[in-house]
């Protein structure tokens, strides 16, 4: 293996602090370790490398002095509780420490097994008793090593059955050692996804043709068309009118969209971010060099938009369809008048990135960065209409919910927050999440939308593996979702609100019934997931992948 080098580790760390939102050091140590005259391609780094560098550095460690006797994990089950336990000792310490653990439990084992032996007159279920008192635990640690990184020990999610028993036993086994106070629910199970909820391979269309990672995807809200943007410059409109069909090579037919600077040297760009109108006749893509570009649904080029000086990185048509918002890394948010094709607003308030914006109504909106501030504007008013300032860290994502009340925010400070135009602070701060939140989506129901007898909920995402459901109105959580191991990037809801689907760097998209709060699809890919979207009947279920591909998943109940 080829030794990480200093600037490699430079680099790692550099990226570790600008996605951490310690952004004056990363620019003080970018200067001082000269990251900018780096040759290491940052769109290969994923997101969170150096904590999974070192995670998987502590992993190798710990399964290199692991004993070899089975007796310790069917009957001792000791193992170090935390990771930094293994940082300062060697290996031939750790060795002698699990050796002295393995004698210990053994000899407490015999003692016992003699005390049942002389109370019983048998010890024959001795054996499988301390078994089955371990079994949360042994279970752990056997899956754990199944799905450790290396191909020989990873194993395909269909094939998890024997570590895995049904919901109602894990969420006993989950309730249990919460209330004595033990491990949290992330260190007792794996996976709480049954192998009786995996989509079966004939309800799955894996779509090749990107050359890169798939970062954004959505469907067409008028019909059977998928868009999907890649990093090979190109974003894809996918037609999907009919069956799924497994590991389908040369179909179903799809658009290239071809995103290429307007230079000799046809520099190519990532296609960032992209959304159709409400009619689905256009889609505008955003991309890396700074142009926002229109298509007919067919795929057909209408223009390009450039006012921008960086990347762009969310875009959002408004209802009505005659404006278009596009925010930037150039600090800015541009309103933009599609008929005329032209600039028809400039707001230039953010002093950083801007990471997402959304409209409130067919002239106003709001946008946040990773200067941690959000503002609500309107198009033709100079100056916003509302400061929201309480974030300690960067804002990744806003959405209003469906009545345009409320302004749900999610930031790298661990914490999602509520709030109105009528309040200059914000009215609910949910901080249950113990990593950054990634983004935030309300769901379809309640007041102003088509399901408005069922209850309007708020789902989080985060970094630390899990999502949250909440119930905004009495600024309360309703339910933790487990079931992921591995930060969880995006998050939908189904048209009717019924059902959650969510994707995660783990490779799996889990889809949950939101009443029950437990998993009812699962399948698992061959690498991170970036995005999932639902099309607009609720049957498909789309998934952006970071190996090139995007997954059509029919569902049924």
């Amino acid at each position: 293996m080829t030794p990480l080098t200093s600037a490699e580790l430079n680099y790692l760390i550099f990226r570790h602090l600008n996605e951490s939102g310690y952004t004056h050091s990363a620019f003080a140590f970018e200067y001082e370790a000269g990251i900018s005259e780096s040759a290491i391609d940052g769109n290969a780094v994923p997101p969170g490398a150096l904590v999974t560098f070192i995670q998987k550095g502590i992993e190798y460690l710990g399964k290199e002095v692991k004993p070899n006797n089975g007796n310790l994990d069917a009957n001792g089950n000791f193992q170090f509780r935390h990771p930094i336990e293994l940082i300062p000792k060697d290996v031939n310490e750790l060795q002698k420490i699990i050796n002295d653990k393995k004698e210990s439990i053994q000899k407490d084992n015999s003692k016992g097994k003699e005390k049942v032996d002389a109370e019983n007159g048998q010890g024959s279920d001795h054996g499988l008793a301390a078994k089955r008192e371990n079994e949360p635990y042994r279970e752990t640690i056997e899956i754990e090593n199944k799905t450790a990184n290396g191909k020989e020990k990873e194993i395909p999610f269909d094939d998890i059955t024997d570590a895995n028993h049904n919901e109602d036993e894990i969420n006993g086994r989950l309730e249990e050692n919460e209330a004595d106070g033990g491990p949290l629910p992330m260190d007792i199970c794996a996976s709480t996804a049954s192998s009786s909820s995996a989509i079966p391979n004939g309800d799955v269309t894996v779509l090749h043709g990107h050359t890169s990672e798939v970062f954004t995807c959505a469907w067409n809200p008028a019909g059977s068309l998928l868009a999907s943007g890649a990093g090979d410059s190109t974003a894809r409109i996918w037609t999907m009118d009919k069956p799924s069909v497994p590991n389908m090579q040369n179909g179903p037919s799809n658009v290239v969209l071809r995103h290429f600077m307007e230079t000799p040297n046809g520099e190519s760009k990532d296609v960032t971010t992209l959304d159709w109108n409400v009619e689905g006749t256009l889609l505008a893509t955003g991309s890396n060099d700074g142009r926002v570009r229109m298509w007919s649904e067919h795929g057909d080029f209408i223009t390009s938009l450039n006012e921008h000086n960086g990347p762009v990185f969310s875009l959002k048509w408004n209802k009505k369809g005659d404006f278009l918002l596009s925010g930037s890394r150039d600090r800015t948010v541009i309103v933009w008048d599609v008929k005329m094709a032209e600039r028809k607003q400039h707001f230039k308030f953010h002093s950083a990135t801007v990471l997402d914006v959304d409209w409130r109504s067919n002239f106003s909106f709001a946008t946040c960065s990773s200067d941690s501030m959000i503002y609500v504007c309107k198009v033709g008013v100079d100056r916003p209409l509302k400061t929201f300032a309480g974030h300690q860290g960067e804002v990744n994502a806003i959405k209003w919910d469906p009545t345009g009340s409320l302004l749900a925010s999610c930031s790298d400070d661990f914490t999602a927050k509520i709030w109105t135009m009528k309040e200059d602070n914000c009215l609910i701060n949910l901080n249950e999440h113990t990593k950054e939140i990634y983004t935030v989506r309300w769901s379809p129901t309640g007041t102003g939308t088509d399901n408005p007898n069922r209850q309007l909920v708020l789902a989080s995402a985060s970094f630390d593996s899990t999502i949250k459901l909440w119930d905004v109105e009495a600024g309360r959580i309703l339910d933790t979702l487990y079931g992921h191991r591995d930060a969880v990037y995006s998050v939908a809801f189904s048209p009717n609100g019924e059902y959650l689907a969510s994707g995660s760097l783990d490779k799996c998209v889990h889809v949950w019934s939101v009443k029950e709060a437990r998993i009812v699809k699962s399948y698992r890919g061959e690498d991170g997931i970036f995005e999932v979207c639902w099309n607009n009947k609720g049957d498909k279920i789309a998934a952006c992948f970071a190996n090139n591909v995007v997954c059509v998943f029919d569902f049924h109940m």
